[in-house]
């Protein structure tokens, strides 16, 4: 017989995109068991929108994050292998089709995730433009067998989290780069690009660096907890060191009769620290977008260090902050 499929979309006050996701999801050429959607405290109209489809709506009472979210999908969930969609993403027809063939393919692997698209799932500008730019190119860099799961759009054996445990509620940023690291060397996992979802990404400057900054706060505990090597990386050292030196060193402009120049020089090396996305986004989009884009990625990158910053403090300082395995050795010593 072949394995059963129930969908597991975690979403919180999500009401604009759930819509398509479902949508989609019904629009799946492969069948699928079940379809769970869970709602974590929306105050929206998001499960107005889950019932005008047929999916099971479980919800709770208080905003525990996606990690709870996906465990609460994982306990109610009767399929063989689970597919795990964002309330953003809006899977392509053959998305969970071709994911199937990959575990059929290639039998040791237990997880196989994809990629975005560049086409939004909504155009809402130039921003969200710059976002799914990056967010397509460094997925499509890591195309292969990967030490990371990521779980916009995951398909995954059960038998995982029966082996490894469910995810880590402690986290609300990195959850699925840690459980991803707790896989290690008991599953295959891969990255493909026949796995692909239109995605409804941030739009809006301010709110983006906050939740670049909020979420980065993670990185280093996460990282620090890994047991294997170093996973998926979204941002390269080169790029986030040549960031950070451009504001480091405007001080020094009076004594260059005032000029900046260490820091637009910083600024030129910062744009060419990736050749393979300068090219790609001149490519794709052109010089004029290539430019906004540059100044985009700068203060991303910026905020990224700034939150590493405060995090990597607030791991040394608070024995609660991190990931659950972390923070329980540091509570042993």
């Amino acid at each position: 017989m072949p394995p059963t499929v129930s969908v597991i979309v975690p979403t919180h006050n999500s009401a604009k995109t759930l819509g398509a996701c479902l949508a989609a999801v019904h629009r799946l050429r492969h069948p699928v068991t079940e379809v769970i959607v869970v709602d974590d405290a929306s105050t929206d109209d998001t499960r107005a929108v889950a019932r005008r489809f047929p999916c099971r709506l479980l919800v709770t009472d208080r905003n525990a994050g996606p990690a709870a979210a996906r465990n609460r999908g994982i306990r109610a969930a009767t399929g063989d292998l689970l597919f795990f969609l964002d309330s953003d993403c809006a899977p392509e027809p053959d998305a969970l089709g071709n994911a199937l063939a990959v575990l059929r393919e290639q039998p040791d692997v237990a997880c196989v995730h994809g990629i975005y698209a560049l086409e939004p799932l909504f155009d809402d500008g130039p921003v969200e433009a710059y976002r799914l730019t990056h967010g397509h190119h460094w997925r499509l860099r890591h195309v292969g067998r990967v030490r990371t799961t990521l779980f916009a759009i995951c398909l995954i054996r059960r038998e995982v989290f029966d082996t490894v445990g469910l995810f880590d509620e402690k986290l609300r940023a990195s959850e699925d780069v840690e459980i991803g690291d707790r896989m290690g060397d008991r599953y295959g996992i891969v990255l493909t690009d026949t796995v692909v979802c239109r995605h409804d990404d941030d739009s809006r400057l301010g709110s983006l660096l906050a939740k670049q900054f909020r979420r980065s706060q993670m990185l280093i505990p996460v990282a620090l907890a890994e047991r294997g090597p170093a996973g998926i990386r979204a941002n390269s050292a080169a790029g986030l060191l040549t960031a950070a030196a451009v504001p480091a060193t405007l001080p020094t402009a009076p004594l260059t009769g005032g000029w900046p120049v260490l820091s637009l020089l910083f600024l030129v090396l910062f744009t060419v620290a990736e050749p393979a996305l300068l090219r790609f986004v001149l490519r794709r989009r052109g010089l004029p977008f290539t430019l906004f884009f540059f100044a985009v990625h700068l203060l991303v990158q910026l905020a990224v260090v700034g939150g590493a910053v405060v995090g990597g403090i607030r791991h040394l300082t608070d024995r609660d902050f991190g990931p659950s395995r972390a923070t329980a050795a540091k509570t042993s010593r």
